[in-house]
């Protein structure tokens, strides 16, 4: 992936990411360009965020403290929120990376896109799904991790296990689009942007399915490889390329 001219602001809600990630989503926002905040959010006086405390120093994160007004509530939301408002008005940025899985971030994503803001989020599988699609791209943290990489829990993960009552399971659900229409999509995208050859630009075609999918990727379905490569093993799909431009279409 080509690096981008980028200024982000990356904002991590700590209460609700595991700190067993941080790697990852640095090396993913600097996929983009250069990250001028680091900020990370939370109540530092709950025991819970220590595993956080020890990554501040190692990727030169700024902890920024929220002390939890409400119980039960994920007393970082409010401070990040502002925050992320008052470096839209500094201007000095042109990028923002929310790292979250709380559907209480929608509004704010939606909010700085209308100031014409790049916004990529990153969260686990269980993202609600209008945080993902509110984003430009969502990347799916647990899908990236490698498999013998142990997931510290979050706090509020932590919160939910005490209120569980024995023998009590909650299905997560995950927000990830079944492949299955997916490829029902593509079909479709490809059949509306064909050219008088019958075949379609992929440049074009994959602009369009990640503005239709922000969190989609190969790796959620097992696969961590480019898109192209993904629909070029399937039999639906059909890619030929001519110098430095790539084709795609429908197989009959």
């Amino acid at each position: 992936m080509e690096i981008k001219n980028k200024s982000i602001a990356l904002l991590i809600d700590a209460e609700n990411i595991s700190p067993s990630y941080i790697e990852i989503i640095i090396d993913e926002a600097n996929k983009y360009g250069t990250i001028n905040y680091r900020r990370v959010y939370g109540d530092w006086t709950t025991p819970q965020l220590n595993p956080w405390k020890n990554k501040i120093s190692e990727f030169g994160l700024t902890p920024v403290q929220q002390y939890a007004y409400t119980s039960g509530k994920n007393s970082s939301d409010f401070t990040l929120i502002i925050d992320a408002m008052d470096i839209l008005y500094s201007e000095k940025v042109n990028s923002f990376c929310i790292v979250s899985s709380d559907s209480d971030f929608t509004k704010l994503v939606t909010r700085l896109r209308e100031d014409n803001m790049f916004v990529f989020g990153m969260g686990e599988s269980k993202t609600p799904i209008s945080l993902v699609n509110s984003c430009e791209t969502f990347a799916y943290l647990d899908k990236m991790l490698k498999g013998d990489q142990p997931v510290e829990p979050t706090e509020v993960e932590l919160k939910e296990d005490k209120k569980k009552m024995p023998k009590t399971t909650t299905k997560v659900v995950s927000s990830i689009t079944p492949l299955r229409r997916i490829k029902q999509e593509l079909t479709n995208i490809i059949n509306a942007n064909l050219e008088d050859d019958g075949w379609a630009y992929w440049s074009l075609i994959a602009q369009l399915l990640q503005k239709k999918f922000p969190g989609f990727h190969p790796r959620n379905y097992g696969d961590n490889i480019r898109p192209l490569q993904f629909f070029e093993k399937m039999k639906e799909f059909e890619v030929k390329k001519e110098l430095t431009v790539t084709y795609i279409k429908n197989r009959k």
